[in-house]
């Protein structure tokens, strides 16, 4: 499957382990280091990575960043400590619904903004933020653009999007937000499930 993307034009890949993320610690780096030495492209991986020794083992398969999303959030030490020592390698995962940070799976909504943990984590060097809006995920109606404008206008950072793209009109609507720091947009399900091809994506987000 990661080939086929490659073919079709993918400039990085998404990789959750959702085994990992379920049971607390990694279950296919192997498939990971796979994947990673089979296409040649950035890959980044989330899903599980608790402990330090879980982000070196992920590191060491090759991908260029790895994602912290409730870790990120309960250790704001951990984050600084772990971006001091991986730099770049280091990306948070934000997930909200109606502007909160959800944890845990999406199980506990926090009180804590969106865009305040965002700038905290910006402020500690993250590179990359990949924002979910959870309440789209997996919709395929569209991401919510006032979140987005509002996430990307927070930080300098690069932000990647993530929840309801799903056709070429919503990633052309992502770039007319005018947002430099928008750098991608995540589509998973909409491609599996043939709602639109990434050949199409990728022409909206370039035209």
């Amino acid at each position: 499957m990661a080939r086929n993307w490659l073919k079709l034009g993918a400039q990085e890949l998404h990789v959750v382990d959702l085994d990992g993320a379920f049971a607390g610690a990694p279950r296919h780096l192997k498939v990971v280091r796979e994947i990673v030495s089979s296409v040649g492209i950035p890959v980044e991986l989330g899903g599980g990575l608790r402990t330090d020794g879980d982000i070196e083992e992920a590191l060491a398969t090759g991908v260029s960043r790895v994602i912290l999303g409730t870790r990120a959030f309960a250790d704001p030490q951990a984050l600084a400590r772990l971006v001091q020592r991986f730099g770049k390698q280091i990306a948070v995962g934000i997930d909200a619904r109606n502007g909160f940070v959800q944890v845990k799976g999406w199980v506990e909504t926090t009180s804590t903004r969106a865009t305040d943990l965002a700038r905290m984590a910006a402020d500690m060097g993250v590179a990359t933020l990949i924002y979910t809006d959870t309440a789209t995920d997996g919709m395929l109606a569209g991401p919510n653009l006032s979140a987005m404008d509002e996430m990307c206008r927070a930080v300098s950072c690069r932000v990647i999007a993530s929840g309801g793209v799903s056709a070429p009109e919503h990633v052309q609507a992502l770039v007319n937000l005018g947002h430099a720091n928008l750098f991608g947009a995540i589509v998973g399900k909409a491609l599996y499930e043939g709602k639109t091809t990434l050949p199409e994506l990728i022409h909206a987000a370039t035209r």
